[in-house]
């Protein structure tokens, strides 16, 4: 990401490569910028992604030709500056607060039977799904400003060379250009007025062109896979994407725990980063100490790590669901947040 979800600095594109937090808003809409039709490298990718894609190549090159760099969009994906400390405690802030819960409620209630349709098709739960449409754009609210040709362009051809993997990202948005191009041909969708987020994801649930393209359903039933105007499609198409993603119905997100700190190895907890890999007898050789359901766990875990600034960090034991939502969007704070977010609606649902 569906995925996602998902892929840039503090916030934008899908990529482990390096954790990426949620979007929040986007920046404002751009002023207009030079445009791509007297660029050779432009063109020459028209020309490419029109042989690959089996497309007109009079229309490829008119319509990206018709893209404009936006100056804000590439200052959104460049790196904070160095020595910025990570704050769990402020990101939840941003996300598990009274307007989205509000509106995460109001949303829940409008759909509850598709919600547990989903559920039961799916496994995924219902807080999940309402939880990452709620994080990504408040249910609908906040789909984004920019016109996504122009964030697919700007970020495929001039994406910051300051950024420590400008080549990976660049060609990362190219193929999310060339996926754009064909699905909104093919669609019959205009691609100069769709409109998203400062990375090119569109709709209720911020997909990207190839995770519209893989993950994407008509959950309504009307023959159209429509992310941006029906929030049956939306919650559907989430769903999906977890469960393409392997998500195992009944299991836990994650764990509490404590350290033993006598023979607490956290070298080599930390090591695989957010992959389960432990065994619940590993896990707890190396130092961490579970209880309850956690004891029962028959999978592998990860060790969690989520910096609270100045402050301690907080820690937990995250199974394989808890990786399956960092693959929508490659960061433990975010699949933290709509975890707790899809709580706290939850909670506020019952009498």
């Amino acid at each position: 990401m569906l995925v996602l979800a998902c892929a840039l600095s503090a916030s934008a594109a899908a990529a482990k490569h390096g954790k990426r937090t949620a979007r929040a808003a986007s920046p404002q809409a751009p002023l207009p910028g030079p445009g791509y039709d007297q660029r050779l490298d432009a063109m020459q990718a028209a020309d490419d992604i029109a042989e690959r894609q089996k497309l007109d190549r009079d229309w490829v090159r008119q319509t990206l030709g018709q893209a404009r760099y936006v100056a804000a969009i590439a200052k959104a994906v460049t790196p904070p500056a160095v020595g910025v400390a990570k704050n769990w405690q402020l990101y939840r802030s941003r996300f598990v607060e009274p307007l989205r819960i509000r509106a995460g409620l109001a949303f829940w209630r409008t759909h509850r039977d598709t919600l547990q349709r989903a559920e039961q098709e799916t496994g995924v739960p219902a807080e999940i799904i309402v939880g990452v449409l709620g994080v990504e754009t408040i249910y609908g609210q906040q789909t984004g400003n920019f016109r996504v040709l122009d964030a697919l362009a700007t970020l495929a051809f001039d994406f910051p060379a300051s950024h420590p993997r400008a080549a990976e990202r660049s060609a990362y948005f190219k193929t999310e250009l060339e996926q754009f191009l064909s699905w909104s041909q093919r669609s019959g969708r205009d691609p100069l007025t769709l409109k998203g987020s400062y990375a090119g994801a569109m709709g209720l649930p911020q997909f990207m062109p190839s995770s519209w393209v893989k993950y994407a359903v008509d959950f309504d039933g009307d023959g159209l896979v429509d992310l941006q105007n029906s929030p049956a499609d939306a919650i559907g198409s989430v769903a999906n994407y977890f469960k393409v993603f392997n998500w195992q119905p009944g299991l836990a997100t994650h764990f509490p725990l404590e350290f033993e700190t006598s023979r607490l190895d956290m070298a080599a907890l930390m090591a695989p980063d957010i992959l389960p890999t432990f065994s619940v007898e590993n896990f707890q050789a190396k130092g961490v100490v579970l209880s309850g359901e956690a004891l029962k766990h028959p999978g592998k875990l990860a060790l969690i790590e989520l910096q609270n600034g100045d402050a301690p960090p907080s820690y937990v034991a995250g199974t394989d669901n808890f990786y399956a939502i960092t693959r929508y969007n490659w960061s433990s704070y975010y699949a933290m947040a709509v975890i707790e977010l899809g709580q706290a609606v939850a909670q506020a649902m019952r009498p």
